[in-house]
């Protein structure tokens, strides 16, 4: 048996590296059943779920519903192993070393990589990334990605268990090449030459693009699995019907024949990189900050709403699309069926989960079209209204007056209190190199975003007052 150690078995990896895998070794042949995932995390969250999952011998159901609201549930069986948490990271590093584990993917979140707009450690900002070098120095495990892979990978380097393959799937543009640079750099400042060369010569790092909507479980979940199956899984979860992965063909140890269900193997992933950064993430980060300050609570319902579904379609076609040209993708059907998807009510995601992260998010996946459009002295009014919106965003956080907790790992709280403070917001916020890096304070960004603060301004305003 070949095996992927997944770290980070939440719902996204379950609703699509897992269903992947199952649908392979659902076709039977001896090649396709000979692969499957052992997962487990680097930290000790969702104690609950890998419980279930242990519980489950690493089953569970997954619902998916279309747009049309048709729902239907899948018993997912390709999780193999659920590996139990320990501080130390002993069964996951057994797991990492053995000669079986052919691949190593991860799912962490953008903000977990810890890189600045420069693609380098931003070891100034993020104090646990500098206690994870100072625990990995000392011989202790470590709990981010790049702590954690390093205790594995030594693991894997003694025990002479063989090459291994480290595949992202995170929503990180060009995220096999910067979670590889972000590795080697920890590796660096340990001083491990080694590990390094070893890293170097025995891995590989494809880029791969990753996409489908999946929410946060909620109980309703489970009891729709019960009423359609009989079976009580405390580890259900849903997601849309829409499915796809594309991934740079560039394994250094075999892969799965992961062709034959759908995956689209390639050489390059840019085009469809950028296409899904810039037309869905963006856009899905515009609806969820532009529904938060409008009153709702979901996704679906910002995107019904026809001023907030106007400046994403906006941002898409006088922005987006025009700096990704030419391209091998339709972009304006892309456009248009990201948006069919955003408003699939049975979906019912919130803001909450999507708004998370901006200051990783902006930087990611909205700062670059405004620096395309800056090279091409174009003007970027439509783009702006993403930031602008975060910004009316933030100063409703400032004031406590979010509906729900505003999670994101790359914000420094006093710097976001102290924007929200200035006597000029948009000006101390256009000056934020976390957001802009080398864009920050440039006369373009200030007055592009004190024109779109104006009219988010207008939007709130008139919400408020219907």
């Amino acid at each position: 048996m070949n095996f992927i150690l997944h770290l980070g078995l939440g719902s996204f990896h379950r609703a699509h590296q897992a269903v992947y895998v199952h649908a392979m070794r659902q076709q039977g042949t001896t090649d396709d059943r000979d692969w499957a995932i052992a997962g487990g995390n680097l930290r000790p969250d969702m104690a609950e779920t890998i419980a279930a999952l242990q519980a489950q011998g690493g089953r569970y159901t997954l619902e998916t519903v279309t747009p049309q609201g048709e729902r239907s549930y899948t018993v997912i069986e390709s999780i193999q192993r659920v590996i139990p948490y320990q501080d130390d990271l002993a069964p996951l590093i057994a797991m990492g070393s053995d000669p079986a584990t052919r691949i190593i993917s991860f799912t962490v979140t953008e903000a977990g990589y810890y890189l600045d707009a420069r693609n380098e450690l931003d070891w100034a900002t993020f104090a646990d990334l500098r206690a994870d070098l100072a625990a990995v120095k000392a011989g202790q495990a470590g709990h981010t990605i790049y702590g954690g892979l390093v205790s594995i990978l030594r693991a894997r380097m003694r025990s002479g268990a063989g090459p291994v393959t480290l595949m992202n799937c995170d929503n990180l543009r060009h995220n096999g090449e910067r979670s590889r640079g972000g590795l080697l750099q920890f590796i660096d400042a340990l001083g491990d030459q080694e590990l390094r060369a070893w890293v170097v010569e025995h891995t590989r790092s494809p880029n791969a693009m990753v996409d489908r909507i999946t929410p946060r479980p909620t109980p309703d979940v489970a009891e729709r699995v019960r009423a359609a199956t009989g079976w009580d899984d405390k580890a259900a979860l849903m997601g849309e019907s829409f499915i796809q992965w594309v991934i740079e063909d560039d394994f250094i140890a075999g892969r799965p024949a992961w062709e034959t269900v759908g995956v689209e193997m390639v050489q390059s992933v840019q085009a469809h990189e950028e296409a899904k950064i810039r037309l869905l993430n963006a856009t899905h980060s515009c609806i969820a900050w532009a529904g938060t300050l409008a009153g709702y609570q979901y996704i679906h319902e910002g995107t019904h709403d026809a001023a907030i579904r106007q400046m994403a379609y906006d941002y898409v076609t006088d922005d987006a699309i025009p700096v990704l040209l030419p391209c091998p993708i339709d972009l304006e059907r892309y456009r248009d069926v990201v948006l069919d998807r955003f408003g699939n009510p049975a979906i019912a995601d919130t803001n909450q989960r999507v708004a998370m992260d901006a200051f990783s998010k902006i930087p990611g996946m909205i700062a670059p079209t405004i620096r395309d459009k800056l090279a091409r002295n174009a003007s970027f009014d439509s783009v702006a209204m993403l930031p602008a919106l975060f910004l009316a965003y933030l100063q409703r956080w400032h004031a406590g007056q979010i509906p729900y907790t505003y999670q994101d790992q790359a914000m420094d709280p006093a710097m976001a209190h102290a924007i929200c403070d200035a006597p000029d917001p948009v000006a101390a916020y256009a000056a934020d190199t976390t957001l802009w890096g080398e864009m920050a304070s440039h006369p373009q960004l200030v007055n592009a975003l004190r024109k779109a603060y104006a009219r988010v301004v207008a939007f709130v305003a008139q919400r408020t007052s219907a």
